[in-house]
């Protein structure tokens, strides 16, 4: 049976989150459902979607096929029986002719990985511990800026009898300045343990949405209020940013809407972002009857029907 690439089937990558790969079956779901679809081979693309979605959408299931590939569910099997046997119970011991030949590599793997090759006759050498994956959510001053957070996690590790232990391990990851939503950072040695050397750790950034900025790639932009004779008459305004206090030069006749370009003024980086302020003209409301009788004076001296073209 040729090999399903369920990645491939979802359309996801495979450092895909939970709700990105939820995301996707449910849109593909609704296009290849045989009940509405009208493509010739909706039932067995389905078919083929729900497999995928089993597997990756079940932590376990999805870090067994991560390694073993096809041979996903020898390999859970597998790994279960060795983690009994390495407890010393009289459970989960596995023999030899229980182990199909064909998953014994990816099998060994597995057991190099968690346990190294000590005790285990079969073992190859060159083994590295797999790689891990976790996800931050930093704030936008944070990625702007950079910070150093301290990660506290539960790790399984092997003891020196080979059996394996929960131990909270904590990490102070360092998170540049101009990190980018979605960026990986690298923590090198601070995966799974393997036989030669550990694997690596890889932390996803999340930026968290701001109530000011939105965010694109390193660009931000901002909506920044004016009345309306700076926009009339043109004027330097102060503007609070990420970079601090900037003067802003608004452009006589500038309207609702106008775009203003600061360049290098968004996330740090080679090449830095931009920050692109867009006006919006708030008009004062007339408090007094001095200030309805300007209102009125303007509407007789500068008559205006904005709506006609």
């Amino acid at each position: 049976m040729a090999f399903k690439d369920f990645y491939k089937i979802l359309g996801v990558d495979r450092n895909a989150d939970a709700d990105a790969i939820k995301k996707a079956y449910r849109r593909l779901a609704r296009k290849y459902h045989p009940d509405v679809s009208k493509e010739s081979d909706a039932e067995d693309r389905f078919k083929e979607l729900q497999q995928a979605y089993d597997v990756l959408s079940d932590p376990e299931k999805r870090q067994a096929y991560d390694r073993f590939g096809e041979h996903w569910k020898a390999g859970m099997e597998q790994g279960e029986a060795a983690a009994g046997a390495a407890g010393g119970g009289s459970r989960g011991y596995y023999r030899q002719e229980d182990i199909n030949p064909e998953d014994v590599a990816g099998f060994e793997d597995f057991i190099n990985s968690v346990f190294g090759e000590r005790g285990y006759g079969r073992g190859r050498a060159g083994r590295r511990g797999h790689d891990e994956h976790a996800r931050l959510t930093i704030s936008l001053e944070e990625a702007y800026q950079g910070t150093t957070r301290t990660l506290s996690f539960d790790a399984l590790e092997a003891d020196e009898g080979g059996r394996l232990r929960s131990r909270t391990r904590t990490l102070n990851v360092t998170i540049p300045a101009g990190v980018t939503e979605g960026q990986r950072i690298r923590l090198a040695g601070q995966g799974q343990p393997g036989a030669t050397e550990p694997g690596d750790l890889y932390i996803q950034i999340h930026i968290q949405s701001h109530s000011d900025y939105t965010l694109d790639g390193r660009d931000l932009h901002l909506n920044i209020p004016v009345t309306p004779w700076e926009a009339a008459l043109g004027d330097k305004i102060t503007v609070n940013t990420l970079a601090g206090r900037l003067r802003l030069t608004v452009p006589p006749g500038s309207q609702t809407g106008k775009r203003l370009k600061l360049a290098g003024k968004g996330l740090p980086g080679k090449p830095p972002g931009d920050l692109f302020v867009t006006l919006n003209i708030v008009t004062p409301k007339p408090r007094t009857e001095a200030d309805r009788k300007l209102y009125e004076q303007m509407a007789r001296d500068m008559p205006m029907n904005p709506r006609e073209p």
